[in-house]
């Protein structure tokens, strides 16, 4: 039996920990851990604004993610995909080990629609969950640029605001400059670099960049360090036209670094 209750963030954490079922009130998105199997369950439903049925191959994939380790990209908990979708919302429901939950980590959901190889929609911010804020499980994701033929060019100055699913370090800056032949310059919060880039559609590869050498901070390295090996694992790009926002993907279409227009 499920019972209404207003929880913090303690009791979230201690009840997923215990196997204690509870949800948020009345809303439509809830968390609700099963008692006795160590499983719980993450509802909520996956949003886009466009007025658009989607493509009858549409594929929409969820996951939930351990966002807490600043040195790597982020964990997976859980995921689901779903198939035969016709437009938002779209219900999800992530099952996972209630003991895979642990307190003082930090978590987010991670939401794409695609077609075959092409991502129609994606969420372009940190979706924290899991820390107490009631009904914050439905998840926004924002429609990418156009195809290959049609994608707008990455050029222009971006500032990094997340790195391989980490986040950035507050008032720490690393910058990335695409020109239109492809040139690029940039700081990695640290360092400066020069280089360039090949960029066919809305595939953009990066060659190895020079950089300057100079010491900083653990912290300052660290991020540039996470910022190169973004810009080394990207493969393709979108633009998030409506949030003046860049994504850079890796070979298996996963965001590695999300940057905001300057």
């Amino acid at each position: 039996m499920e019972a209404s209750c207003k929880i913090d963030r303690r009791t979230l954490v201690r009840s997923i920990l215990v196997g204690t079922a509870f949800c948020f009130g009345d809303s439509v998105s809830s968390v609700r851990a099963q008692a006795g199997n160590d499983g719980s369950v993450l509802k909520g439903h996956v949003i886009y604004r466009e007025r658009m049925a989607l493509p009858s191959s549409a594929v929409v994939e969820v996951k939930l993610v351990d966002v807490s380790r600043a040195d790597a990209s982020s964990a997976t908990i859980a995921k689901q995909k779903i198939e035969e979708v016709t437009g938002s919302p779209i219900p999800f429901e992530l099952r996972f080990k209630s003991s895979l939950i642990q307190s003082g980590h930090s978590y987010a959901l991670q939401a794409r629609i695609s077609v075959g190889d092409k991502l129609l929609f994606i969420s372009g911010s940190r979706h924290p969950v899991l820390n107490g804020e009631p009904g914050n499980t439905d998840i926004l994701v924002e429609k990418v640029g156009g195809g290959p033929q049609t994608q707008e060019k990455p050029t222009g100055k971006w500032l990094a605001e997340d790195i391989l699913g980490g986040g950035v370090i507050d008032r720490m800056k690393s910058v990335l400059e695409i020109g239109s032949d492809g040139a690029v310059q940039g700081n990695g919060g640290c360092n400066r670099f020069t280089g360039h880039a090949r960029i066919d559609g809305n595939s953009i590869i990066f060659a190895p960049l020079a950089s300057t050498n100079m010491a900083c901070t653990p912290a300052a390295m660290d991020q540039e360090r996470k910022f190169h090996m973004a810009l080394a694992a990207t493969q393709r790009f979108n633009m998030l036209l409506s949030e003046r926002k860049l994504l850079l993907l890796d070979a298996h279409a996963i965001v590695v670094l999300r940057l905001a227009k300057v």
